[in-house]
């Protein structure tokens, strides 16, 4: 009984789940790897995709987008067609000094994401906070009816 024990804990720590979304974000990168070396461009801007967090309660969906060193007047959220559009701006703050730059490692320039939500949604009625470089946006949801009566002429 003991060994069969140690063996579910041991199977347990091996098994991982499968995260479909993140599989998705490793295709991407490794296709815009693939273009970037077939189709070199030095003068293309750089776009980052902030990572998200997506879930729903019993009556909204909740997008939470990492958005770090960006100022609250540089983000515009769209909501359309079920997906949130997310664009924002991080920009270089430079001071004139006399100190040698070795290496800078932050990203500057544009931001962007389109994030598809799971069911509907009421646009118009989304409400967002910015708050230590996180961007929450909470959308209710659009109540759909499951039946309704038709009448025939």
């Amino acid at each position: 009984m003991k060994i069969l024990v140690k063996e579910v804990r041991a199977m347990r720590r091996g098994i991982t789940l499968w995260n479909p979304f993140a599989e998705l974000e490793r295709i991407r990168r490794e296709l815009d790897r693939l273009f970037e070396d077939v189709f070199p461009t030095a003068d293309r801007e750089e776009v980052l995709a902030p990572p998200v967090d997506v879930y729903e309660t019993d009556s909204e969906v909740v997008v939470k987008a990492e958005l770090p060193g960006v100022k609250k007047e540089d983000i515009d959220v769209t909501i359309k067609e079920n997906t949130v559009h997310i664009k924002a701006e991080r920009k270089e703050e430079r001071e004139e000094k006399t100190e040698n730059v070795h290496r800078v490692e932050r990203f500057y320039g544009r931001i962007e994401r389109l994030v598809p939500l799971p069911t509907d949604v009421k646009a118009e009625k989304a409400k967002a906070e910015y708050k230590d470089g996180v961007l929450e946006i909470r959308i209710p949801k659009q109540k759909v009816t499951k039946e309704a009566k038709v009448q025939i002429k």
